[in-house]
């Protein structure tokens, strides 16, 4: 891949780490412009409680890579900052090509294999709040800018493939939340249309998030010595996958042929031919499919 999208302007919403980062460090790689927004900075933390991870060290990486970081705190649950940020946009370059909603931060909420009555509700509410709201919140107000110029890309970041998850995600909060955005981007996608825009949902498939590879105790590096507890860890792909499928997406001058479809990392690696940083193309939902709900006789290397 080249400088693919030089003079093109992104906004990743909620870059601070993971995904959100890779996808931003990805743009930027193939030369965009990308402002990248998330409520870490180097003076305050959110929620999350990780703060090691900024978005200034996003815009720095996006820079490194070859584009042009920007980082701007944004709460994406308070329009007036949501707004200010769009109009902010505007005035300095007149136009958006790329939107990536990747706002989540809804981890440490997570009460799996818990019936909904026995929840803590205000944490279950709390999810359909981060991962719902700061999405309608952010197109809300990005999507005139983006309007103005046909051919933008929309992707809505979520957990799971549309038929990943009709199977029960067990938490009927986080289930719900990460099934709306496959519905937004089918509904917006109806809405854009006429004016030239595409909008997806998009997932990656089991990611080596920063937050996962504390959770094992692992580093990248060392990321397969997790295996022996997780044994599913083994399809794990890192969070550049997903950057890459963002960046195939937006320089692809057919991707409406895409619109308003649930697609994945795995997916758009096999269609765009590009890997892993190991050089594997992991197809984490086929190996679940086939292996671990259909009982192939199988392992994680066949599907890598």
């Amino acid at each position: 891949m080249t400088a693919e999208l030089t003079g093109r302007v992104a906004l990743v919403a909620g870059a601070t780490r993971g995904a959100g980062r890779a996808m931003a460090v990805e743009l930027g790689r193939a030369g965009a412009l990308v402002y990248v927004t998330g409520r870490t900075t180097r003076d305050r933390v959110s929620e999350v409680g990780r703060p090691t991870e900024t978005i200034e060290q996003t815009a720095e990486l996006v820079t490194a890579a070859g584009g042009t970081g920007i980082a701007v705190p944004t709460d994406h649950l308070e329009p007036a900052q949501v707004q200010a940020l769009i109009e902010r946009v505007d005035r300095e370059q007149g136009r958006l090509d790329v939107l990536v909603n990747s706002v989540w931060g809804g981890d440490h909420l997570l009460e799996f294999d818990t019936r909904l009555w026995d929840l803590d509700l205000a944490g279950g509410l709390r999810m359909f709040r981060l991962g719902i709201d700061t999405h309608i919140i952010t197109s809300h107000y990005a999507l005139p800018l983006m309007n103005r110029r046909p051919g933008g890309l929309l992707v809505e970041v979520t957990d799971g493939t549309a038929s990943f998850n009709r199977t029960y995600r067990e938490n009927l909060c986080f289930d719900l939340t990460k099934n709306a955005p496959h519905r937004i981007a089918f509904g917006l996608a109806a809405e854009v249309k006429d004016l030239g825009g595409t909008v997806v949902s998009l997932t990656p498939g089991f990611l080596r998030s920063e937050e996962m590879l504390d959770h094992f105790g692992v580093t990248e590096e060392t990321w397969r010595d997790a295996v022996a507890e997780q044994p599913h860890f083994a399809i794990a792909e890192s969070p550049a996958l997903i950057g890459r499928a963002v960046r195939a997406l937006a320089a692809d001058p057919d991707k409406a042929r895409w619109t308003g479809q649930s697609l994945s990392s795995g997916q758009l690696a096999k269609e765009y031919d590009f890997t892993d940083t190991d050089g594997s193309r992991p197809d984490c939902f086929g190996y679940f499919e086939d292996v671990v709900f259909g009982g192939k006789d199988a392992t994680a290397a066949d599907y890598r």
